[in-house]
């Protein structure tokens, strides 16, 4: 499979991460401005790094855009004269819609938006994926790239923006509710190194029993939950302060925010 990441900042650097260290390609293209940016790439065979976005197009057949919001319209002209019928188009850009895309490249393209966040680079992330009319027979190839680089899910459009808070920007959030049970840590006694260790492994395990045992999350809480316990005691005052209640609201900010820039788009 011959892909291009047309704009390797830093999600795109993710990706492009995560195919090279599971050779998810026969050749990658990689596209930046400033390519010396991407000098931690040069060794790696199979891999051509650019700064001429059409050099990168006509020589691949997956083109994964990862490029700022603003730059993606001029781009996407720039490409439609270089598009033949087998390129697959896969956008990464938050808010830019599907029938956006076929205004300026037109509906028989073979068009994608994939939402992966940057866990993407250690093979972790949960990657989200539509498609127009004209892709829908091309979503397997979509799923088989992904899925090589975490977990991939199909949904309707209409779910994106959702899922780019879950699963995108919500990195950010666990990153932050890890980062306070690391301080928790710190204050109990704890050294900095030790307490993120635990933060970190703890967070790990609590995600993995869910995949493996396909629970709800209480069944799992149940388990370590006795009466007048130290847990129930935490989980109580936790909630008491607000936690659940600040993570469902700062999800709704962060989803209100993506309609705000979907409309300027």
């Amino acid at each position: 499979m011959k892909i291009a990441i047309i704009g390797t900042g830093n999600l795109g650097k993710s990706i492009a991460k995560g195919l090279t260290q599971n050779n998810s390609f026969s050749q990658l293209f990689l596209t930046k401005r400033n390519i010396e940016e991407l000098n931690e790439f040069k060794e790696v065979p199979n891999v051509f790094i650019s700064s001429n976005n059409k050099e990168a197009i006509t020589a691949s057949d997956v083109l994964i855009f990862a490029v700022q919001p603003t730059h993606l319209e001029a781009l996407l002209k720039e490409t439609a004269p270089l598009l033949s019928d087998n390129h697959i188009l896969i956008s990464t850009i938050t808010g830019f819609s599907i029938e956006k895309m076929e205004s300026l490249i037109g509906s028989d393209a073979i068009i994608m938006r994939a939402m992966p966040n940057t866990a993407i680079a250690v093979g972790k992330s949960m990657t989200c994926i539509c498609s127009n009319t004209q892709g829908k027979a091309h979503l397997q190839t979509a799923t088989t790239i992904f899925n090589q680089l975490g977990t991939s899910m199909i949904i309707p459009e209409s779910q994106m923006q959702a899922a780019t808070v879950i699963c995108a920007s919500g990195i950010a959030f666990w990153m932050r509710l890890i980062r306070a049970t690391t301080q928790a840590a710190i204050q109990l006694g704890f050294d900095a190194k030790e307490a993120q260790e635990l933060a970190m492994h703890t967070s790990e395990g609590a995600a993995n029993l869910l995949i493996a045992t396909g629970n709800h999350p209480e069944e799992e809480i149940d388990k370590v939950t006795t009466p007048k316990g130290c847990t129930i005691e935490g989980l109580n005052e936790m909630e008491h302060k607000g936690l659940s209640a600040a993570l469902i609201q700062g999800m709704v900010a962060s989803f209100n925010k993506i309609n705000t820039i979907k409309k300027e788009n």
